[in-house]
């Protein structure tokens, strides 16, 4: 009986390691910090798909000024994706928005 319980607990140490490697892996590769204003619209669009936090939109997008719901922003008219008003979810995740 003894013999049983320490396979048992060497196969349950090996799943809880591979489990916690897992895990690791996930934010192993966080995006990139980005340049200036959003010219890939597409990479910008699978970022916002991960809804990302106000703080994670401002280390990937420093250059780009992000308007949170309630904030106060001017009336200018921008073309160069440099403002981007989002949308946010009941955790403060951003869900969407749009440039203006």
């Amino acid at each position: 009986m003894r013999f049983l319980s320490i396979p048992a607990a060497a196969l349950c140490t090996a799943l809880a390691l591979s489990a916690c490697q897992g895990l690791s892996a996930v934010n192993a590769n966080p995006p990139q910090p980005v340049a200036g204003f959003v010219t890939d619209t597409a990479a910008f669009d699978q970022f916002i798909a991960s809804q990302p936090s106000a703080e994670e939109f401002a280390r990937v997008y420093p250059d780009v000024l992000l308007v949170l719901p309630g904030q106060i922003a001017t009336k200018e008219l921008r073309f160069n994706n440099s403002r981007y008003f989002a949308q946010l979810d009941e955790d403060g995740r951003i869900i969407g928005g749009r440039f203006m």
